[in-house]
């Protein structure tokens, strides 16, 4: 009886806690099998994620990467850029702005330029490298090192150049302000950027 009337006891609680818990933020819990009758399934009919630590844990899943502009679209863009082996990869092009992903090899960079009319920005979601800027190519008197999470903002009319000084892919995207390269843009190898470039000049 009183293994019984203990089980019921933490029952309640459990369900009271749960309760409150939908109320704060108006989800139900994914599937943990340590909840006595936690409902297999949410208000909208899905099955929920069996897991026993963590708490409306999202799943991950590939992304089709392509070019999605000019139409509404929302990425988790961490997830995208990981994802991304490609040298650049464009996500998003409109009239006035342009998402692109990149991944540069370890000791590759991305290759010194200038945009006379662009503004750009750049995140990195992983690796290192040395972003480098200045006045003319003979110039770069702008020098830090660059890590996960860190952004870089890039004037229009500077030399610019962003070297991958780690052991792994430096993956990171890159905002264009209005868009530099063509909707649709893929360059698989840094080669095929620099043979793209020299064909579109």
């Amino acid at each position: 009886m009183f293994i019984e009337h203990f089980v019921k006891r933490e029952h309640i609680i459990i369900n009271k806690a749960m309760k409150g818990m939908n109320n704060m933020y108006n989800v139900n819990p994914y599937q943990c099998p340590y909840f006595i009758n936690n409902p297999r399934r949410n208000m909208y009919g899905y099955r929920g994620y069996p897991c026993p630590y963590f708490v409306n844990s999202p799943m991950h899943k590939l992304i089709k990467l392509k070019d999605y502009g000019p139409e509404p679209f929302v990425v988790n863009i961490e997830d995208a850029t990981k994802q991304n082996n490609n040298f650049r990869t464009a996500l998003w092009t409109g009239d006035n702005l342009q998402v692109t992903l990149m991944s540069i090899k370890p000791g590759e960079d991305i290759g010194l330029e200038l945009h006379p009319d662009v503004d750009q920005f750049i995140r990195i979601e992983e690796g290192q490298g040395l972003v480098k800027m200045g006045d003319s190519k003979n110039k770069l008197d702008f020098e830090e090192k660059v890590y996960d999470d860190y952004a870089i903002m890039i004037p229009a009319g500077k030399w610019h150049n962003l070297i991958n000084t780690g052991m792994t892919p430096l993956k990171l995207y890159s905002i264009y302000a209005p868009p530099e390269h063509p909707r649709g843009t893929i360059h698989k190898t840094k080669e095929d950027a620099e043979a793209d470039e020299r064909h579109h000049h």
